[in-house]
Order: structure tokens, then C-alpha cells, then sequence
């Protein structure tokens, strides 16, 4: 399990790259409505599904693949309800949003704990978890907040959450390589 992971290390760096991309554009377009970020998160949610759906179907989850399996299975059905109904309700996308990063979180602390044994520093994963949840908790506690507000806490989120990511997934490529001198 842990060699497929590693070996597997750029599907948290694409993970990593695109939450940063999403935090850097929740910043610099704060302005627009909700709608605009509502169709970045779902892109968001559909890349973070696809990859983890990819990692259950490839292997690379190893014996994780059925968390893997459901972890993708909810971020692609989040970004389809975001994408087909955007409009529908703002409260409706905060909880989607909402039950969709803490159930991401948990199976990250879930799986990071599981790592400890095969790897050093898997406490970024873990961390990514925890900052998953606690996301999620915040926006069910107050999913009433304006359109600007959501737009800079889903930008704080997606860039602490897509930094973790990248640098687990530089900790996984620096294992690989380390194992490849080795071998």
C-alpha cells in the first residue's frame, strides 16, 4: 500500500496546486458573487473527487480504496450539485460545501494515522484533515455570512488545505526518491 502511495505522490500535488489556485482566486476577485465561487468549488470538488476516485480505481489507496472510492464518489456528486443547481440556494451550497470537507477530513486524519507506521511527516496529512473539518464545522455553525466573507474563508481554506497537500506530496516524492538510492 504505502509504495502505490508513494509512487503516487503528484495526485496530492494536483490536489495541492489547484486548492492553492482556487484560494489565490477567492482573493483577488472577492467582489464577484457567490455564484462565480459556487462554480470554482464545484471545479475544485470534481478535481478532488476525480483524483481520489482515480487513487481507489489505480491502487494507490491501497487497502484505503474503498475510502478512497467514497471520498471521490462525494466530491464528484458535490460538484454536480453545485454545477446543476447553483442558484438554488446559497445555504443549500454551504452545507454541500460544508459536509463535503469535514467527511474529507475525517478520511484523511483516518488515513494519515494509518500511515504513521510506513512513513516520517505524516502529520501533514492528518493536518490537512483537521483543517478540513474544522472548515466544514465553521461553515455549518454560521452559513448565513455574506457572499465576501465566504469568498475569504474559502480562500484561507483552500490555501492552507492545497499547501499541506503539496508539501505531503513532496514528503511521499522524497521518500520515493530516498528508496530508489536504496534500492
Amino acid at each position: 500500500m504505502i509504495q502505490t502511495l508513494i509512487n503516487n505522490w503528484w495526485l496530492f500535488l494536483i490536489r495541492g496546486i489547484v486548492a492553492i489556485l482556487v484560494g489565490v482566486y477567492a482573493f483577488l476577485a472577492p467582489e464577484t458573487t457567490l455564484l462565480a465561487v459556487v462554480y470554482v468549488i464545484g471545479f475544485f470538488a470534481f478535481v478532488a473527487g476525480c483524483t481520489a476516485f482515480a487513487a481507489a480505481l489505480t491502487g494507490a489507496a491501497g487497502d484505503r480504496w474503498w475510502a478512497a472510492l467514497l471520498e471521490g464518489l462525494v466530491g464528484i456528486a458535490a460538484a454536480l450539485v453545485i454545477w446543476f443547481a447553483p442558484m438554488s440556494s446559497t445555504e443549500v451550497f454551504i452545507y454541500v460545501l460544508a459536509g463535503w470537507a469535514i467527511l474529507t477530513g475525517i478520511l484523511e486524519i483516518t488515513a494519515g494515522i494509518q500511515l504513521r507506521d510506513f512513513i516520517n511527516n505524516e502529520w501533514f496529512y492528518i493536518l490537512s484533515g483537521v483543517i478540513s473539518v474544522a472548515f466544514g464545522v465553521w461553515v455549518m455553525r454560521s452559513p448565513q455570512q455574506g457572499a465576501l466573507a465566504e469568498a475569504y474563508v474559502i480562500g484561507c481554506y483552500a490555501l492552507l488545505f492545497g499547501f499541506v497537500q503539496v508539501a505531503f506530496s513532496l514528503r511521499l516524492r522524497s521518500v520515493r526518491e530516498s528508496s530508489k538510492v536504496l534500492a
